[in-house]
């Protein structure tokens, strides 16, 4: 008996170790596709595109290779990883973003003076990063803690991914050229054509996230809402119907506009959303593909908070707050553009911020931004959600932000 019960305890310990070993193996292919995507969204650059910063809000591509690694290396490998040798020591400074925690930084303004280390170098330090992740991914490291600091290391890696491409887009965009990213790229082909409203009843909803897999801090803790009934659109706006608003005079009439919104049309001489061009008597559009002409029926891309406000006031309608989005999305499709809502960035009933550097992520950011809501073409497969919180200031356009309207 006692002979058994030893072979049912031997049984039980292998069938964990295959587990643990299925699990490492699993994580580890998820850590390898997700760093190989990154170098796949650089892969159509020029060298010199790599080091370009035409403005603060926009990072050179090599900068992105490099921070996105540097959190591997800072949160995991260094605290934990014994024999590790960091690469070098003077990639604190250079790769970290925003985090006082770990020490200073270069300033934001000047990532594009950064032309050494060489785009050369920060894939050197990517191949090194990951080849030492490997090991302590197979030497079956991984406590509870630790995998919860992976799995916010990858998907900052994804949030990362889709601003490569947003500053991609600028860069190129800004190139008096205009020059294709690639003439193979897809986003904002989809047509939009408007189909009416979905009436979602008074009362009270569940708002945020619960349940298992991952989500960030800011889409807890989830809570209970009150709203009136209303109706949301089930379509994205349309260039074909942003372009109404601009022949109407929208930009030139205040009535429409913020304060701060109808400052910023007057300070930028703003007359259409970013990437739009009145050449030979036509609107054209600067796409990842090139300059184009508008297409009317792809939803309108590229518009701020101010201008999706205006636009809305324009059409005797409002912006979703987030709560209102969140409530009805699973009643249109959703994940084209990132879509603006009236609310600002705030912590949630029971928000709880984390200690150190990983509590600098989303908890310091709460104030003076506004929340997206949804995904865009440009967000990574299997990194969105109806509970994502997005945020970002009013004023900026070169996110792929886009409209739903609510009556």
């Amino acid at each position: 008996m006692l002979i058994l019960f030893g072979l049912l305890i031997n049984i039980d310990i292998m069938k964990e170790l295959e587990l643990l070993k299925i699990n490492t193996e699993s994580l580890l292919e998820q850590y390898k596709n997700i760093r190989a995507h990154s170098e796949e969204i650089c892969r159509p650059l020029e060298i010199e595109d790599y080091v370009v910063q035409p403005i603060v809000d926009v990072s050179p591509p090599k900068w992105h290779l490099g921070h996105t690694t540097w959190f591997f290396e800072t949160f995991i490998l260094m605290p934990n990883f014994d024999g590790y040798k960091e690469y070098n020591s003077q990639y604190n400074f250079v790769f970290n973003s925003y985090y006082e925690t770990v020490g200073a930084r270069v300033v934001r303004t000047d990532r594009g003076n950064l032309s050494r280390p060489s785009v050369a170098n920060v894939y050197s330090y990517r191949a090194y990063v990951d080849q030492q992740m490997e090991v302590f991914l197979q030497e079956g490291n991984l406590d509870e803690k630790l995998l919860s600091l992976l799995e916010l290391g990858l998907n900052h890696e994804q949030q990362h991914q889709e601003l490569l491409y947003y500053d991609i887009k600028y860069i190129l965009g800004h190139n008096p050229l205009f020059p294709a990213y690639s003439t193979k790229a897809v986003f904002e082909k989809k047509e939009i054509q408007n189909s009416g409203f979905i009436s979602m009843k008074e009362g009270v909803y569940e708002i945020g996230f619960e349940g298992e897999g991952f989500s960030f801090d800011n889409e807890s803790a989830r809570h209970k809402t009150y709203l009136e009934a209303y109706e949301i659109s089930s379509t994205l706006v349309n260039n074909s119907d942003y372009l109404c608003f601009i022949e109407d005079g929208g930009y030139s009439d205040f009535r429409y506009w913020h304060s701060d919104g109808w400052e910023w049309v007057k300070q930028e001489n703003a007359r259409a959303p970013l990437y739009w061009h009145f050449i030979d008597e036509k609107w054209m559009n600067y796409t990842l593909n090139g300059l184009q002409e508008i297409d009317p029926s792809a939803a309108v891309c590229h518009i701020n908070f101010y201008e999706a406000s205006a636009y809305a006031a324009w059409k005797g309608m409002r912006l979703p707050t987030e709560a209102e989005w969140e409530a009805a999305s699973d009643f249109f499709d959703w994940g084209e553009r990132w879509e603006w809502t009236g609310s600002a960035y705030l912590p949630y009933p029971g928000y709880k911020k984390e200690p150190g550097a990983i509590g600098e992520y989303n908890g310091k950011f709460m104030i003076n931004l506004m929340v997206l809501r949804g995904a865009s073409d440009a967000t990574p497969e299997n990194h969105s959600r109806k509970t994502y919180r997005n945020f970002f200031h009013p004023r900026l356009q070169w996110q792929f932000g886009g409209i739903r309207l609510v009556k």
